[in-house]
């Protein structure tokens, strides 16, 4: 079931979930909130490997992702003038806004595109819009306000889009889960952010 306006402000004055910052009224819609881009980008580039073939494997047990990262990919700010993003581009991004899902509050969400950016071919994730019970959450620090989401973003479209810091960059829907889950979301992205990794 997805959470109304109304029952998503219930749930942050209950503390059933944070947003860090509270979005503003312009933010907000019937069965969603606008989340705004922060001004850290990773940039994905192509191997030079002198001709050597370079292959990543996410299913090797030593695989790491922030040493594919490492290697494949180069960390960029958003200046005042914006970021161009170029057709066939894939960056990880991040929201300003953190979220945090405690796993007892029986909520998860999910991140979704906005219609204006999708329509110029600017997607905000590829396959992960899950957002788990239980992200952002440390049970040993109660003030803790959560982590922003990374989002998988790719211009498929033939367009420069600039990209501005602060801008609404996707919204999040939030959604009762039947039951209460045995444990929060553990995986390796529950606590996350620009300087994770780095």
């Amino acid at each position: 079931m997805i959470l109304s306006d109304r029952e998503i402000r219930a749930a942050l004055a209950r503390d059933a979930l944070r947003i860090t910052p509270v979005p503003g009224t312009e933010a907000w819609s019937s069965t969603a909130v606008d989340l705004r881009l922060a001004k850290e980008l990773v940039l994905w580039r192509r191997p030079d490997a002198g001709g050597v073939e370079a292959i990543v494997c996410p299913s090797d047990p030593g695989y790491d992702f922030d040493a594919a990262r490492a290697d494949y990919s180069q960390r960029i700010e958003i200046g005042a003038q914006g970021y161009v993003f170029r057709p066939q581009v894939f960056l990880l991004g991040w929201t300003i806004e953190k979220i945090r899902l405690p796993h007892r509050s029986r909520l998860a969400a999910r991140v979704e595109g906005k219609s204006g950016l999708a329509r110029l071919g600017i997607g905000v994730h590829v396959t992960a819009p899950t957002i788990h019970a239980g992200f952002g959450f440390k049970k040993d620090d109660p003030g803790y306000a959560g982590s922003p989401l990374q989002l998988e973003m790719w211009n498929v479209g033939p367009l420069d889009i600039k990209l501005m810091e602060g801008m609404p960059i996707c919204q999040i829907i939030f959604e009762a889960v039947d039951g209460t889950p045995e444990k929060g979301y553990d995986g390796i992205f529950s606590i996350q952010g620009p300087a994770v990794g780095h």
